[in-house]
């Protein structure tokens, strides 16, 4: 089968390689998937998990990407809740080989059922940013009716996610970025938007939550904006800034049947829209993660046509 693997750690994208492997095979409550989309964030080229297992043993090269869509080809021994010819989407193992390939093995809990009328390209670029935002706002966060989040990165893949599930749950949404993505973020469901780059972000006032995809100054920033009680969430490495009277989290997404299967509902019955940028065939995919154009929106591969 097709693959991108990593060869290099310190060359970055410029490191990949489309290579020839052999199919995998389901373990122990795994499943075989065929891949027909795949996700990938340029980020996990730095993480240790990218290089290696859980035992700190080499894994180069590995296959990159976790984020994926397709149908399920074998099962393993053990495997429940999923059936050959089923179609899934959902978030493979950090530690695994990935999903920019023709199949995968993977552990079938990391995967909820992508229902027919639910493109696959739609259902590969859900699983980080999708799960990223839900469990940020909801697990971490707490939001409620009636609160404000601010919400940076407002026009990019998880911060569009941001702002749409936090308005759905009665928040309003500050979003934030660039001067160019200000329609985007409202589109995606801010209320207001600040431009990092001219606005002055503490005329923001008191959140009650920050969502933090930045880090650096912005994310220092951010963190004396949160009332009292409030949260600053961020996915991009422990802080050492906090509120002064309120929380810091940082987390790591992790896969979700249940979560997954209540964002693909709100992509059906439209109260959530996906943020996809450009799509690439599998031979064309290290060209355009190579590309030196600014992304907008989320990357997909189209593993089969």
């Amino acid at each position: 089968m097709k693959a991108i693997v990593a060869t290099d750690l310190t060359a970055g994208t410029a490191g990949m390689k489309l290579v020839e492997l052999p199919e995998p095979r389901a373990a122990i409550n795994d499943v075989v998937v065929q891949v027909h989309a795949a996700g990938f964030v340029n980020t996990e080229l730095e993480w240790p998990s990218t290089w290696a297992d859980r035992a700190f043993r080499d894994r180069t090269s590995s296959i990159l990407g976790h984020e994926l869509a397709g149908v399920v080809t074998a099962l393993g021994y053990g495997t429940t809740g999923l059936s050959i010819g089923q179609r899934v989407f959902g978030l493979a193992d950090w530690h695994r080989d990935g999903i920019l390939a023709e199949y995968v093995a993977m552990e079938a809990r990391n995967l909820a059922p992508l229902p027919g009328d639910v493109d696959f390209t739609v259902g590969a670029s859900l699983p980080i940013s999708g799960l990223t935002a839900w469990q940020g706002l909801f697990q971490h966060g707490r939001i409620k009716a009636g609160q404000s989040v601010l919400a940076h990165g407002a026009a990019g893949a998880v911060g569009s996610m941001v702002a749409q599930l936090a308005r759905e749950a009665g928040a309003y949404v500050i979003g934030t970025g660039r001067a160019a993505d200000r329609q985007k973020a409202l589109d995606f469901g801010a209320n207001e938007f600040l431009d990092l780059a001219k606005d002055t972000l503490e005329d923001v006032g008191g959140v009650d939550l920050v969502f933090d995809v930045i880090g650096g100054d912005v994310q220092k920033r951010s963190a004396t904006l949160v009332r009292a009680g409030g949260i600053l969430v961020t996915v991009v490495g422990p802080t050492d800034i906090r509120p002064a009277d309120g929380l810091a989290v940082d987390f790591v997404v992790e896969a979700d049947r249940a979560q997954l299967s209540e964002i693909v509902q709100r992509i059906r019955d439209g109260r959530l829209r996906t943020n996809i940028g450009k799509v690439s065939s599998l031979d064309d995919a290290i060209g355009t993660f190579n590309s030196t154009d600014r992304r907008a929106g989320k990357t997909v591969v189209r593993v089969r046509p």
